[in-house]
């Protein structure tokens, strides 16, 4: 089925936490056990709010610089595989979805849009969390932090996951600023969510539309319209 007449695109690319899911306390639950492990301590929810999106090396650098000596990159390697596995083994529920993900997605797909997502999460971590929440059926191509040599806010991952769709106009839907960094290296035009991580005043992130309900999205797109 085509997309809608009065929306010009045929791909949506996705960012997964803060804009599909809330997974702060999951990703608290991991750090902190990781912080643990090497006598570090704990972070509070709203501290972590702060340091995610920029992909698990940078948060688990942030975290480390927040409880003492900085995060060696000698050592880097070793702490990113432990709380790499200590994330894996958490189970993950439908619960962390954001309102109107579910309805919203499945509505987009029945009427012809290719969805992908462009996170900077681990890969692995991205596709256990997926199977688990029963979304992973409606993405066609994924890229996590590590799936390529650049991850957000370089413009390549969401080049490439619309090439792996197929191609054609696509829009970014995002919570940050790597999300609209990201959007405007690739080209494309982006619409941020107000309720994510965004470290920040959103609607500063130069956003072609910021919706307060995921709900909104289908909406926002005809509204990108020219």
């Amino acid at each position: 089925m085509p997309a809608p007449s009065r929306s010009p695109f045929t791909t949506l690319v996705f960012d997964f936490d803060g804009t599909l899911i809330d997974s702060v306390s999951d990703i608290t639950q991991a750090l902190n056990r990781t912080l643990s492990f090497y006598d570090r301590p704990a972070l509070s929810v709203e501290q972590l709010r702060m340091m995610i999106g920029d992909g698990s090396a940078n948060l688990l650098r942030a975290a480390f610089r927040a409880t003492g000596e900085d995060l060696s990159e000698a050592l880097l390697p070793e702490v990113l595989e432990r709380y790499s596995g200590i994330y894996l083994d958490q189970p993950a529920d439908k619960s962390c979805l954001y309102p109107g993900v579910v309805e919203t997605l499945h509505a987009l797909t029945e009427k012809g849009f290719k969805l992908g997502l462009c996170t900077n999460k681990l890969e692995r971590i991205t596709h256990k969390i997926l199977d688990m929440i029963g979304l992973a059926s409606l993405f066609s191509a994924v890229a996590g932090g590590d799936t390529l040599p650049v991850r957000k806010p370089d413009g390549r991952p969401i080049t490439w996951v619309t090439e792996q769709l197929g191609g054609g106009k696509s829009a970014m839907v995002g919570d940050g600023p790597n999300d609209a960094l990201a959007a405007r290296a690739a080209g494309v035009p982006v619409v941020l969510v107000s309720y994510g991580y965004p470290g920040g005043d959103v609607h500063a992130l130069g956003a072609d539309l910021v919706i307060d309900h995921f709900a909104e999205l289908p909406d926002a797109l005809n509204r990108l319209a020219p």
